[in-house]
């Protein structure tokens, strides 16, 4: 379904809004300090008045509420985390939590909200909008899980990240002749592991949307061993319905080869953003502060075929991510 591409009016002092909040929820990505900023200045520049919204739908129930200006962005384009921290919010579920959060819009005058955050704040987002308040989601998730958008912020910098990962393990994998399993992220969507495999050259990987076959992976490694190969790379997405350790066992009491486990974890949440995360979460955020300026509804902000495009909240929801069969097959082409 394609996106509908937005023009920016870029006119200051469009519209009637005057000021906006901006929070981060749910997992940290990289590229989320640079969405804050590109909100910040953009804001600014067209005579918003800009709050930071701490800790994210926590901190908004709580009013950990503060007016930003352009020095409060300063010097962090390159970092990653978020200077707004982040949290999950079981209150914010709840009609009491809910409303506590929107008093506090009210009692501060934000008019409009910019979430940056993945499905979970894209809901919460949706639920303020329904009461009234235009809200702005910009894609802030390293899964790559939101089927609106073709990349989320934070995805190329974790694959990144796990590429130099796999290059250093590769080293000391071959040194000792044996098998490696990394453990990346990816509760629900295995795009970390589908792309770091096919770009960090893995034999085989196991992702949720697509069953594995043990048998069929040793059967690989034994034959890719007979034939002189010193070592192989399993990339594994943390989803999959059997753990790396049992996974490990199961490979090498089939292969005799001895085989390790190394789970990445949050390692894949830090480092600095790549130049791809931060323009795409300078754009979004840019185009965020736009369409409320332009007076437009509740939107969710994503990329499409390298445009920067807006879907209606109810509808961005619906839309669910495609499983890249190409790309799978390829890996097990090229893993041989």
């Amino acid at each position: 379904m394609p996106g509908v591409i937005i023009k920016s009016k870029g006119n200051k002092g469009e519209g009637n809004m005057r000021s906006i909040g901006v929070l981060t929820s749910g997992g940290d990505s990289p590229g989320m300090n640079a969405a804050v900023r590109a909100v910040v200045r953009c804001g600014i520049e067209k005579g918003l008045t800009v709050y930071g919204i701490h800790r994210g739908y926590e901190g908004l129930i709580d009013g950990e509420i503060e007016e930003m200006d352009r020095n409060s962005v300063g010097d962090i384009l390159q970092r990653g985390g978020t200077i707004l921290k982040t949290a999950r919010s079981e209150r914010f579920k709840t009609e009491e939590g809910l409303k506590r959060a929107l008093t506090m819009l009210d009692t501060f005058g934000i008019e409009g909200l910019i979430v940056i955050g993945g499905d979970g704040s894209m809901r919460g987002a949706e639920t303020i909008s329904k009461r009234g308040i235009p809200v702005m989601v910009l894609p802030g998730t390293i899964d790559n899980d939101l089927g609106y958008t073709d990349y989320t912020i934070g995805f190329d910098t974790a694959v990144t990240t796990v590429l130099d990962a796999i290059s250093k393990l590769r080293d000391t994998s071959s040194s000792h002749e044996r098998t490696t399993v990394i453990e990346v992220m990816g509760r629900h969507c295995g795009d970390i592991a589908l792309y770091a495999g096919l770009t960090g050259g893995a034999e085989y990987i196991l992702i949720p949307e697509y069953p594995y076959d043990i048998n069929e992976l040793c059967k690989k490694i034994v034959v890719s061993t007979n034939r002189g190969k010193q070592h192989n790379i399993i990339i594994k997405a943390e989803g999959v319905d059997i753990s790396s350790a049992d996974l490990a066992a199961k490979i090498q009491e089939k292969t005799g080869r001895e085989t390790k486990v190394v789970v990445l974890s949050y390692l894949q949440r830090g480092g600095s953003p790549t130049m791809r995360d931060r323009m795409l979460a300078t754009l979004c955020g840019a185009k965020a502060v736009d369409l409320l300026c332009e007076g437009s509804g509740s939107k969710a902000i994503g990329t499409t075929d390298n445009h920067i495009v807006a879907y209606d909240l109810d509808q961005a929801l619906e839309i669910k991510p495609v499983f890249n069969k190409e790309i799978y097959d390829l890996i097990g082409v090229l893993g041989k």
